[in-house]
């Protein structure tokens, strides 16, 4: 299997090639995994949770289907918070974030493509957002001061994560006290086939890289979380199985809604 560095920049290409590619090209299913198969971003959109709305205020370009759930349908953002966002893509979620802390909260997008970063920044100044700003970084280290976030939110992106510990502890450390976590995200139900484990293409679609679900609590409570709540999204079947129709992974990973507190 390849080191960490060369999987970690296999992923880093792939999203840097759906950047490039712009909305709706060679984006498939959830959007976490990329293949030939068309992607109508729309129809995607509403099955992981975004409603017509959303989908009409943010930029068209900042949705390229990718995600399997919607972190900011349970965020429960304030007017007035400071929200982060772990792999922000071209921005979607944060620009849907900006609406609902209106002009006095602030959203910072992290992400290590920078082209993705690129794209974001273009979105945001072409629409003119003032409270919004995109970091270049990764999630392990994230650009962001101790206890200075209120809400970090994330969309399928801390399964690409080759440490995802210390992804929680650095989720921990950047957060307020009271602070929350409202993520989206696919884990394992069951053992991963080992040939899905070391598919490259199926790491940086989403799949292969997925941690157990119990695993994943245990290193919420180690990075000092609590109230930790992981619920299964109720169509999580139909938008894995989507991705790879062939592969059972249905069988073996979920899309989840995954909650938690720094007291």
């Amino acid at each position: 299997m390849k080191d960490k560095e060369d999987i970690r920049e296999f992923i880093r290409k792939n999203y840097a090639e759906v950047a490039m590619k712009g909305s709706g090209e060679g984006c498939c299913g959830g959007g976490c995994s990329c293949s030939s198969v068309p992607l109508d971003v729309t129809a995607t959109s509403f099955k992981i949770g975004y409603s017509k709305d959303d989908l009409l205020n943010v930029p068209s370009e900042a949705n390229m289907g990718l995600g399997c759930g919607n972190p900011i349908a349970i965020a429960a953002l304030k007017e007035g918070e400071t929200v982060l966002d772990l792999g922000c893509g071209g921005g979607f979620d944060c620009f849907l974030a900006r609406r609902q802390v209106g002009d006095s909260g602030y959203v910072i997008g992290v992400d290590m493509t920078p082209d993705m970063i690129k794209l974001a920044r273009k979105n945001a100044e072409q629409s003119g957002y003032a409270n919004v700003e995109f970091r270049l970084g990764e999630i392990e280290h994230l650009p962001a001061a101790d206890a200075s976030v209120d809400v970090i939110i994330s969309n399928c992106v801390i399964n690409l994560s080759l440490d995802k510990e210390q992804v929680f502890k650095e989720a921990f450390r950047v957060l307020k006290s009271g602070g929350r976590l409202s993520t989206s995200d696919v884990v394992a139900t069951a053992p991963i086939p080992q040939n899905i484990k070391q598919d490259l293409a199926l790491i940086a679609g989403c799949i292969g890289g997925a941690e157990y679900i119990e695993d994943i609590k245990t290193m919420l409570q180690s990075a000092g979380f609590k109230d930790i709540k992981m619920t299964p999204k109720y169509n999580s079947k139909e938008i894995v199985k989507s991705w790879a129709p062939d592969k059972h992974i249905e069988d073996f990973v979920a899309s989840y809604i995954i909650e938690a507190v720094k007291e």
